[in-house]
C-alpha cells in the first residue's frame, strides 16, 4: 500500500479526536475514589480493547508476538512501563488543572520528547530531516506545533491567573495549581516513552506484515506489547492506593464505607451528600469502560496514521499531540473551564489552536513532499 500522508493526518486527527476526549466519561464516575475507576478503565484501554482489535485486525497475532526476539519484546514492554508512569500522572493532572491547561502543558514536554528523540537516536536527524526538503518542511511544522502548544499553555496559565479559586473549583474540584504543574511535567516527559515504545516494537509489524496483515493494520500487535508495559505500571500503584486508602472494596460493593462517605473530597469522584453510601455500580464500570476504550482508540488510530506517513514516521507523534491538544481545548471550553476568562486569555488560546492546526498541515505536506513521485 503506498503512503498517503494527508489520509494519515485524518487518522491522527481521529486519534486526538478519541485523546481528547476519553476523559470526559469519566466525569459521570461517581462516588469511586480515582484509583479505583482509573484501573477498571484501564483494564479496557491496556488490555481488552488492545487483544480484541489486534485479534480481529491481524493475522497470526499469537505467532506474531512469540516470533519477536527477547530484545525487542523486553524494550516495547520497558519503554511501555515508563510511559504508565507518565500516564499515572497525566490522571493527576487532569484532577490538578482540568483538561485544557493540564493536558496543553503535559503534552507540550511529551511532543517534544517523543518526537525528536527517535530520530536522534537512530542518527536520523542530520541526512533525513536536516539534509532533505521534506524533512526540513516538517521541522518547520514541528516548531509551529511546539510554538502552537507553548501560545495554548500560556492561554491556560493566563485563565489561572485571572480566576478567583472559587471558580476554578467550581469547574476542577481539586484545582492546585502547584500540585497540577508539577505532575504535568513528570507526565509530559515520561509520557514521550510511548513513541519510544513503539519505536521499539517495530519488528513486531515487520513480522505482522509478512505474516500477511495488511499494512493498514501491521501497527496494532505493537500496542499489545507497550500497553501491557503500561499496564504493570499503573495497576501497581493502583493497587498500593487501594491499599493505603482502604478503597478495594469499591470495585464490588454497592455502598461506600463511613469513612469514604465522611471525606469526599479526598477519595472520591463527583459530589456525595452527608449520609449518602449507595453507589451506582452498573453505570460506574460502564462509563469507566467507555473512558478506557475511548482511550485506547487514539492508538488504534495512531498506527494507521503511522503506516501512511512514508519515511517520516517520526512526525506522527507531533500531529498526535497537535490534535489532542485541539480537541481537549474545545471539551474544555464545552464543558465551560474557561468560563470567565477575558479576551485576551481566549484570544490566546483561539491562536494556539489555530497554529495548531496549521502545524498539522505543514507536517502532512513536508510527508507528501517525501513520498511524492520526483519529476519526469
Amino acid at each position: 500500500m503506498n503512503a498517503n500522508p494527508f489520509l494519515g493526518v485524518v487518522f491522527h486527527w481521529l486519534g486526538g479526536l478519541a485523546s481528547g476526549s476519553f476523559y470526559v466519561p469519566y466525569r459521570f464516575v461517581r462516588k469511586w475514589s480515582w484509583e479505583v475507576y482509573w484501573l477498571v478503565g484501564g483494564f479496557f484501554s491496556w488490555i481488552i480493547a488492545p487483544w480484541i482489535l489486534a485479534s480481529l485486525k491481524t493475522n497470526d497475532l499469537v505467532t506474531v508476538l512469540s516470533s519477536a526476539s527477547a530484545g525487542t519484546l523486553g524494550w516495547a514492554y520497558f519503554w511501555g512501563a515508563m510511559w504508565g508512569l507518565g500516564g499515572l500522572t497525566f490522571g493527576l493532572t487532569m484532577r490538578y488543572l482540568g483538561m485544557s491547561l493540564g493536558m496543553g502543558v503535559a503534552l507540550g514536554y511529551c511532543a517534544a520528547f517523543g518526537t525528536l528523540m527517535p530520530p536522534i537516536f537512530h542518527g536520523e536527524f542530520v541526512p533525513k530531516i536536516l539534509g532533505t526538503v521534506s524533512g526540513q518542511v516538517i521541522l518547520v511544522g514541528v516548531g509551529i506545533c511546539l510554538l502552537g502548544i507553548a501560545v495554548a499553555g500560556m492561554a491556560g496559565m493566563s485563565k489561572e491567573r485571572e480566576m478567583s479559586y472559587e471558580q476554578k473549583r467550581a469547574t476542577i474540584k481539586e484545582f492546585n495549581f502547584v500540585k497540577g504543574i508539577l505532575m504535568a511535567t513528570f507526565s509530559g516527559v515520561m509520557s514521550a516513552c510511548f513513541a519510544y515504545g513503539l519505536d521499539a516494537a517495530t519488528p513486531i509489524a515487520d513480522l505482522s506484515r509478512r505474516h500477511g496483515t495488511p499494512e493498514l493494520w501491521t501497527g496494532l500487535p505493537k500496542l499489545c506489547v507497550v500497553l501491557l508495559g503500561g499496564f504493570t505500571s499503573n495497576f501497581i500503584w493502583c493497587a498500593y492506593l487501594n491499599v493505603r486508602n482502604r478503597t478495594g472494596y469499591q470495585y464490588f460493593s454497592p455502598t461506600l464505607r463511613e469513612e469514604h462517605v465522611e471525606s469526599p473530597a479526598k477519595t472520591v469522584c463527583g459530589p456525595v451528600a452527608p449520609g449518602a453510601s449507595a453507589v451506582p455500580r452498573l453505570s460506574n464500570y460502564f462509563f469507566s469502560a467507555l473512558a478506557g476504550t475511548t482511550w485506547y482508540m487514539q492508538f488504534f488510530f495512531y498506527t494507521m496514521g503511522e503506516t501512511q506517513m512514508g519515511d517520516y514516521k517520526f512526525s506522527s507523534w507531533t500531529l498526535h499531540m497537535a490534535s489532542i491538544i485541539i480537541f481537549s481545548s474545545l471539551w474544555g471550553i464545552a464543558l465551560k473551564e474557561w468560563k470567565g476568562s477575558s479576551g485576551f486569555t481566549k484570544t490566546l488560546l483561539f491562536l494556539g489552536l489555530l497554529m495548531l492546526i496549521f502545524s498539522t498541515v505543514v507536517v502532512g505536506l513536508g510527508n507528501y513532499l517525501g513520498v511524492a513521485p520526483a519529476s519526469p
